[in-house]
């Protein structure tokens, strides 16, 4: 059969559960622009980067051309705990909506941790045990990075430090309770704990902070705690790499049954969970063995992709990290409190901005109004609570398959269900009730941000 020839068979388990993780770098014949040192403006080299992060983590976010990375024992075995994630036929979805449509959804949802990030999160933790460190820091917004590194950190016995968004961490107080029952310290961000945090409540007083502000707080603690470095959950080519086990599962179970999607569909914050569903089809796409049409759904409060702009900007508030190449809305974006679907970043990975400026993929915001409306639609025909995050792209499918149902065409469409939402009842309410609304920024707003990207002639 011509499939068995696809290289990345050799990569899976009997359970078809990768044994490597697929670098989607290594088939771009552009590749992503390099960080640079906000100082020099020159590509940041392994040594620039020690102080922050651990070093296997900085060789493989480095690395643009191994396609394949080993993934080792002690996280496959972890991996094993929950993996390989279901792929699901949404039959009570299709017949719901009437459609010829063929919809199907990677869920990442069954672990403690309720999302995609545990992929990561072991991977990382993994590494800084591995390293001989002492603890990390990190970052989180909706509270599902956070969760997921605080049971990998407990797993492996490291101390782990969280700076949550203070809006979630107002409105999620039951995921911050599960990072502290796994023995993570939870703090609102910004925070009177460190001088960027103090800085940014005194320019913005009462802010609810966004992933920018976090981030800035996480690195100085990791950069300023001897024994500490600093994790991402998102963003950066490292995560996207360890996210790939999702599209590397989910092509294996549609191969083995002979299906070929005709569009897949993923929410896009930073890009994790997007770029590890794509990856190994954006590998065809690249190549030329298959084309895919894709497509990124991000919010309509924070829409990096579709308003943005294609520049280097700092990836967070602070300014203390290095700058990348992205779709950006200005590191000093921060998103409108009332915006409760998750997905906050200012910024977009630099694999999927690269790949979105090439015209390989498409993008997409929407109201969270009309997110909150499929989340429920879903939940009643499928019997599982998504995670709003994971309800842009439920949006968007649903439309799609709309679509078919117009045109009679019989698409098959997959897309990415990061997890449960089973800690966001706060947001459900107020949709349930009626007082959720839809903030979508001005020009004027979004022009004001830009005026303040640093100048970087790359």
């Amino acid at each position: 059969m011509a499939n068995e020839k696809i290289p990345y068979k050799i990569y899976l388990e009997e359970n078809e559960m990768p044994k490597a993780w697929y670098n989607v770098r290594a088939d771009m014949k552009k590749k992503p622009a390099p960080l640079l040192n906000p100082g020099t403006l020159e590509p940041m080299k392994a040594e620039e980067l020690a102080p922050v992060f651990c070093e296997e983590l900085i060789a493989q976010e480095l690395d643009n051309d191994t396609a394949y990375v080993e993934i080792p024992q002690e996280i496959r075995d972890f991996y094993k705990m929950y993996r390989p994630s279901p792929l699901v036929r949404a039959y009570c979805l299709e017949e719901k909506l009437g459609t010829p449509a063929k919809i199907y959804y990677k869920f990442e949802g069954n672990n403690t941790s309720g999302s995609h990030k545990l992929n990561s999160a072991i991977a990382q933790a993994y590494y800084a045990k591995k390293q001989g460190l002492k603890g990390v820091t990190t970052e989180t917004g909706a509270g599902q990075w956070g969760t997921a590194l605080s049971m990998a950190c407990a797993y492996l016995g490291l101390d782990c430090k969280v700076y949550m968004v203070k809006v979630s961490y107002e409105q999620k107080p039951f995921r911050r309770e599960v990072m502290r029952t796994y023995g993570a310290s939870v703090v609102p961000s910004p925070s009177m704990d460190t001088n960027i945090g103090r800085k940014i409540n005194a320019e913005h007083p009462g802010t609810g902070g966004s992933l920018g502000c976090a981030i800035s707080e996480a690195v100085e603690v990791a950069t300023s705690t001897p024994g500490y470095r600093y994790v991402l959950g998102s963003v950066l080519n490292q995560v996207l790499l360890h996210q790939s086990v999702i599209g590397l599962e989910a092509k294996a179970a549609m191969d083995k049954y002979g299906i070929k999607p005709d569009m897949i569909i993923g929410c896009a914050g930073g890009g994790s969970n997007l770029g590890g569903l794509i990856s190994p089809f954006m590998g065809e796409k690249l190549r030329g063995e298959n084309d895919y049409r894709i497509i990124a759904v991000e919010p309509a409060s924070c829409p990096s992709f579709t308003r943005g702009v294609y520049a280097y900007d700092f990836c967070d508030t602070g300014m203390v990290c290095p700058l990348a190449k992205m779709y950006t809305l200005g590191c000093d974006f921060i998103p409108a409190p009332n915006h409760a679907g998750g997905l906050r970043y200012h910024g977009m990975s630099s694999i999927l901005s690269e790949l979105y400026d090439q015209g390989l993929m498409e993008a997409r915001s929407v109201k969270q109004t009309d997110v909150f409306e499929a989340a429920e639609y879903f939940a009643r025909c499928e019997g599982i609570l998504p995670a709003p995050e994971s309800s842009h792209a439920i949006r968007v499918a649903i439309d799609e398959a709309l679509k078919c149902k117009e045109t009679g065409e019989e698409k098959t469409i997959l897309f990415g269900l990061t997890g449960t939402g089973y800690f966001d009842m706060v947001a459900y309410e107020k949709y349930n009730d009626g007082i959720m609304d839809d903030y979508i920024p001005t020009d004027e707003e979004l022009a004001k941000y830009r005026e303040k990207l640093p100048k970087v002639d790359k």
